[in-house]
Order: C-alpha cells, then structure tokens, then sequence
C-alpha cells in the first residue's frame, strides 16, 4: 500500500531506527461479499495507438 506516512510508521513499530518502513501490506482472508464484478473496460484499439 502506498500513500502512507513512512516516517510516523517507522517511528511506532521501529523506535530503535535500525529499520524503515517502505510499504505496508494486508495480510488475511477477504470478508464473504469482498469481491466484485470488474467494471467496464476500454476496448484495446481506442487506448493504444500505432504511428
């Protein structure tokens, strides 16, 4: 996950300053109703251009 505040991270889990946090991850299992149908999508040739 990016877009979180490194430094305050690093300052809770890592107080000593040996290491750093550069990114932060979920680990478990997804909730019952946690997936959902992909939204619609550009068809290829109106996105990608040949010269």
């Amino acid at each position: 996950m990016a877009g979180f505040d490194a430094a305050r991270v690093t300052r809770e889990f890592f107080p000593d300053g040996r290491h750093e946090a550069l990114l932060l991850m979920s680990v478990g299992h997804p909730g019952p109703d946690a997936w959902r149908e992909r939204l619609p999508r550009l068809p290829t040739a109106d996105v990608i251009h040949t010269r």
